[in-house]
């Protein structure tokens, strides 16, 4: 175990990253809450994520599963603490929405560091015109993952829908990142290369998804009456 430990521990430090210390600062902050609490420390790690978007679980997410790799914990474990975590984080925005309303949370929102409230305004935008779906497709996009919860607080959205979509989105997000992480080894933090990537499809998979529900709902509706 020890030998594992010191094993993330070298990856960790030895990770190539165009932001330097602050990167590095994530991975040590991370490694040690697996160290201390294991797989619910990967979870912990991915809640806090979900409250404070800055911190990236692109690298988070593989880092488990590069220490799950190591024998720190299962395989398994990894991806059970972290969709956890992930739901556990989400729930807390959505309560906050719903029990602050648009105005007070926007205004809690401006104050929080390296998060621009025309952030929000774009979430809340894509809320509104997907509805339902954006909770789902949300989880696997870089900071809407964390702030759609706001409006689903927000427009209070049953909340069994809410955790439903949340889990399953979270759980695809996860596992694939995970399971990078898993089989990568000590090179878990190329996958962070491929994020943006992984973001653009789940966009343009929205995107069809949504043209092809409003193309089938008109030919329903003409249908309706011929």
């Amino acid at each position: 175990m020890i030998q594992a430990a010191q094993a993330v521990h070298v990856a960790a430090a030895t990770t190539p990253s165009s932001d330097g210390s602050a990167l590095g600062a994530v991975t040590d902050w991370a490694v040690n809450l697996m160290e201390t609490i294991g797989a619910p420390g990967a979870g912990l790690a991915i809640a806090l994520e979900n409250l404070f978007p800055p911190l990236p679980s692109e690298v988070i997410l593989p880092l488990a599963g590069f220490t799950a790799s190591r024998g720190n914990f299962s395989l398994f474990e990894a991806i059970l603490w972290t969709t956890l975590g992930s739901v556990v984080g989400a729930f807390a925005l959505y309560a906050l929405g719903a029990w602050l309303g648009r105005d007070r949370m926007r205004r809690l929102v401006s104050r929080v560091p390296l998060i621009d409230i025309e952030d929000v305004d774009k979430v809340e935008d894509w809320f509104n015109r997907h509805g339902y779906r954006a909770v789902f497709f949300g989880r696997m996009i870089p900071l809407f993952r964390s702030l759609v919860s706001i409006p689903a607080g927000i427009e209070r959205m049953p909340v069994p829908v809410f955790l439903l979509l949340t889990t399953a989105g979270s759980l695809i997000w996860n596992s694939i990142f995970v399971l990078a992480g898993f089989y990568l080894g000590e090179n878990w933090h190329i996958v962070e290369q491929y994020a943006n990537t992984f973001q653009k499809i789940v966009i343009v998979a929205v995107v069809l998804f949504a043209i092809w529900f409003v193309v089938s709902k008109v030919r329903k509706h003409r249908a309706k009456r011929v």
